[in-house]
């Protein structure tokens, strides 16, 4: 069945440059021009439309009043920004509603290519048999109110070190777990911390914002959920993953802000384990011991049982949660990254590859399980034996410190 888009924008030579440049995808996509948001409203109230691309300066209702009321009534409908502004971020900030942001003039490849990427993320998240094992949730996880008020100072004009320390200082279990952290051999810290704003100047701004969400959710589950020693042992994985794709992102040309969802996404990659735990443990416990047991991959045997498993479980939540697409994207499909239409790197094949290292150099594995199908994809293949040399060496460095 052909996917149906609706194009939103008060240009008439754009909408035409639209649909002249998209012309060859009218065999999987039914297309729709309108020049402004009431009447994108209209025909959303007529049909239903799979995504919806909108400019964000429009007379009348904007982009983000008009992509505010589709998130209201369609939250099924992918929202995406194409907006003339250069500042991406500031962009997003405006516009909390928007699933991808595109500048223009927008390349059509490139238009394609974010389409396809998120309503295919859509797609796999909507899964009936997600949806009934998030059903069984007594109640959905909510986001940390310390990372929205570390959020909310970010996004600010000018984010205050100082006040960043001082949101986290509120939180004393917080605290203590930041400077436990901070003072690890995995963040190679000369000079013991001791307090919050000290643990802010030393890790950044942005990677305090995903060891707090990170942390916070870990807090917010019974440490006992997967049995003695569990929670302690996936925590240390998901930093050494977080690491480790920052450094393969990083081998890339990555740099800047741009690393932020490298780190976000290894920290948070495994979290739908703590999920499926909540909502099951006895049964999910057994269901651990017979992967170990057998020798099968958790994944597999969660899928065997519940027909999803636990990276579709973590990326429904943070699908629910808003967080950056990339970032879902890289815990949806982090361990087949083949099933995803990606085809180019990102912060998912940073994750796969970082969590299939992690399991080798922790004894869990005897060969580490990359999708070789997937790396030779986005043309990245011969970069895996590079990747590993150099990760060994940031490991071994962990373990002397």
């Amino acid at each position: 069945m052909p996917r149906r888009i609706l194009f939103v924008d008060d240009e008439p030579n754009l909408l035409l440059g639209l649909q002249r440049s998209l012309r060859a995808m009218r065999s999987v996509w039914e297309m729709e021009f309108v020049s402004n948001g009431e009447e994108a409203l209209r025909l959303m109230a007529i049909r239903d439309f799979d995504a919806v691309v909108t400019d964000m300066r429009m007379p009348g209702m904007s982009g983000a009043q008009l992509l505010d009321q589709v998130q209201q009534e369609y939250p099924r409908t992918v929202r995406i920004v194409l907006s003339g502004q250069a500042d991406r971020s500031s962009v997003l900030r405006a516009i909390a509603p928007a699933h991808q942001f595109l500048s223009k003039p927008c390349d059509p490849d490139q238009l394609r290519s974010v389409l396809e990427k998120t309503l295919a993320l859509t797609d796999l998240l909507q899964n009936g048999s997600l949806k009934c094992f998030i059903s069984r949730l007594k109640s959905a996880p909510s986001l940390p109110l310390l990372y929205q008020q570390v959020t909310s100072e970010l996004q600010s004009v000018d984010p205050s070190v100082r006040r960043l320390g001082e949101i986290i200082a509120q939180d004393m279990a917080m605290t203590a777990k930041l400077l436990q952290i901070v003072n690890s051999a995995a963040y190679g810290t000369s000079a013991q911390i001791s307090e919050p704003t000290q643990a802010v100047l030393h890790l950044g701004l942005d990677t305090i914002q995903a060891l707090v969400l990170s942390l916070g959710i870990f807090s917010a589950f019974d440490s006992h959920l997967l049995g003695p020693g569990q929670t302690e042992r996936l925590w240390e994985h998901t930093v050494s993953v977080s690491k480790f794709a920052k450094a393969i992102a990083k081998s890339q040309g990555v740099a800047g802000r741009d690393l932020d969802q490298y780190n976000s996404a290894g920290l948070l990659h495994d979290i739908g384990k703590l999920i499926m735990a909540s909502a099951d443990p006895v049964q999910y416990r057994r269901i651990v011991d017979l992967a170990r047991i057998s020798g099968t991959r958790l994944e597999v045997v969660e899928f065997q049982e519940f027909g999803c498993s636990h990276a579709e479980v973590g990326a429904y939540l943070l699908g629910v949660w808003g967080l950056p697409t990339a970032i879902v994207e890289a815990v949806a499909w982090n361990h087949r990254p083949s099933a995803s239409p990606i085809a180019e790197f990102s912060p998912l094949a940073a994750v796969h590859v970082a969590s299939a290292f992690d399991e080798v150099f922790c004894g869990d594995v005897k060969d580490s399980c990359v999708d070789q199908e997937f790396l030779s994809r986005i043309g990245l293949a011969e970069r895996q034996d590079y990747w590993m040399q150099m990760c060994t060496e940031q490991a071994s460095q962990g373990m002397a410190g």
